[in-house]
């Protein structure tokens, strides 16, 4: 196993060629991007601040009231390592996020992902859209995941009643 010496002198090495920080800024920008295309569209949503997250996941929540009633919110996530969307239903805090997998656990809520309590796991459902980050083009991208977060929200809202 790499010291934390050796994978800082790899970081160094990585970062002296200058594409990391320009896919992070990618990152950073397109997520701020996308927050703000979301919340104009949805303007009578609750917002959060854009967690920047350790390269590991960037997200930010945007909530409609009958969620947040609940102590819900609703997630939009992009995971660095997998370079891909989500999308979670997670709760205010973890009692309310173990309640909510029990209420659900013999519910059907479609093709969505329930997660299990566990240290680390923060979605209680989850959805992985066929939606392709493109960076190059991110109208397409936010547009793409605008359709799937409305399609997200109506079926939550019947799965969580």
């Amino acid at each position: 196993m790499d010291s934390i010496n050796q994978s800082f002198k790899e970081y160094a090495l990585q970062l002296e060629k200058g594409a990391i920080q320009k896919a992070y800024r990618g990152i950073m920008s397109f997520m701020s991007g996308l927050k703000a295309y979301l919340e104009g569209n949805h303007p009578e949503f609750s917002a959060s601040a854009l967690y920047a997250g350790y390269m590991d996941m960037t997200y930010f929540a945007l909530t409609p009231p009958q969620i947040k009633k609940k102590g819900l919110k609703v997630a939009v996530v992009f995971l660095h390592e997998e370079a891909c969307f989500e999308l979670w239903i997670a709760g205010a805090n973890r009692r309310i996020q173990a309640e909510q997998i029990a209420a659900l656990r013999n519910k059907d809520i479609g093709g969505y992902t329930l997660s299990s309590p566990s240290p680390g796991v923060d979605a209680i459902v989850s959805w992985r859209p066929d939606v392709e980050p493109d960076f190059d083009h991110p109208e397409r991208t936010m547009e793409g995941i605008d359709s799937c977060f409305v399609r997200f929200i109506k079926d939550a809202g019947i799965f969580l009643g």
